[in-house]
């Protein structure tokens, strides 16, 4: 049996950087797109922005979190490729990142898989089924060089990871029969949406926005957050992350099953993909960060209100951003859009300023009921 690898948050700690940093130039191009004036070298990266958000960061950052819980040497190919392809990416080298990345998700989907043979359990298949959706989006991105037609399986990526992670936490509040089976029908119609929407017809795109419309409404009754938002301090902001994404979750459902388009240059495209990473994906991210980053780099993140401005900043800028949509006013998604990376940066700035509150070597609690880590998997046999 394979020795089991600990490295240490030394070693952790630059693919993580990298992984902010793709986040941070992603954002920088995102407001490039919108007609912000900034240096030619973030205009540049304009046509990579996507990449660089759903690879770049979320990419290396899951492969990252999979590669601790796991604990093998292997499985740290997948965040180290996707960092390396992050570098290829911002160098311009777009080939080589694209053949990182599918490294980087291949890795991740054989560690997922890894997990489902060690731990078989409908929570270890939803997270390879994430992890194979990102594989199919990496592959098609890389055959096509087209955005558009990756985006459905990129989209799948991070909602299935998401509620793969989530319905591990269900262990603590086991769903009825029914309920598993109406999570595995949302997942059967998510994974046929995905498949033929990268197509692009209308059909499969509106029956993906009704199935994440449906994953919206199994998340909010099923979490144990509609509990613990009654809970105090780490383990009501958590819950309040999470409730308020799964929100989002259903606007850009909502907004896909009108529109039946995934095209770019249109407010649908904008509203929908936004609502979906930005105030669904990110809310987790924000809810999550406080007790990820602590497995992962070995530091605390105590808990502090001022958590909750990061929140309040996206949803509001998110919020003008769609309306800006709606309404056809371009300067409000421009004002949105520079207020999604204001929140970025508060959630940023206050992240390291709570791990230097906490530098003291001691235990990191978990507020229980709220969120947790992926567990590693029990050694086989």
């Amino acid at each position: 049996m394979e020795p089991a690898l600990n490295p240490g948050p030394l070693a952790r700690a630059p693919l993580l950087i990298l992984a902010f940093v793709a986040l941070l130039s992603g954002a920088l191009a995102g407001l490039a797109r919108l007609g912000w004036l900034l240096p030619d070298w973030s205009a540049g990266l304009a046509a990579v922005h996507g990449p660089l958000m759903l690879c770049g960061f979320f990419g290396t950052v899951i492969a990252l979190e999979r590669a601790v819980a796991l604990g093998r040497a292997w499985a740290y190919l997948g965040p180290l490729a996707a960092a390396l392809g992050n570098v290829a990416m911002l160098a311009g080298w777009l080939p080589v990142s694209m053949g990182l990345m599918v490294l980087a998700a291949a890795v991740l989907t054989a560690a997922s898989l890894d997990v489902v043979r060690r731990q078989l359990a409908l929570y270890t298949v939803t997270l390879a089924l994430g992890a194979a959706a990102w594989l199919l989006g990496n592959l098609v991105w890389s055959a096509t060089a087209a955005v558009p037609a990756a985006l459905p399986w990129w989209m799948g990526f991070l909602v299935l990871t998401i509620a793969g992670e989530r319905l591990e936490l269900s262990r603590m509040r086991a769903p009825s029969k029914a309920a598993v089976r109406t999570f595995g029908l949302i997942v059967a119609l998510l994974l046929l949406a995905f498949a033929v929407a990268s197509l692009g017809p209308s059909w499969a795109i509106r029956l993906m926005g009704l199935a994440l419309l449906a994953l919206a409404a199994w998340l909010a009754s099923e979490d144990v957050a509609r509990r613990t938002v009654r809970g105090k301090a780490l383990t009501r902001f958590i819950a309040v992350c999470l409730l308020s994404g799964y929100v989002w979750l259903a606007v850009s459902g909502a907004v896909l099953a009108w529109s039946g388009s995934l095209q770019p240059g249109n407010a649908g495209y904008d509203a929908a993909l936004h609502a979906l990473l930005l105030g669904f994906v990110f809310a987790m991210v924000f809810g999550h960060a406080p007790i990820i980053l602590p497995a992962v780099l070995q530091i605390r993140i105590p808990y502090h209100p001022l958590f909750y401005v990061s929140l309040i900043v996206l949803h509001a800028s998110l919020a003008l951003r769609l309306g800006g949509d709606a309404f056809g006013l371009h300067e409000w998604r421009r004002l949105g859009g520079m207020g999604n990376l204001l929140a970025l940066l508060i959630f940023i700035a206050n992240t390291v300023a709570a791990a230097l509150r906490g530098r003291k070597p001691v235990g990191v609690p978990v507020a229980r009921g709220a969120a947790s880590p992926q567990p590693r998997p029990p050694p086989a046999g």
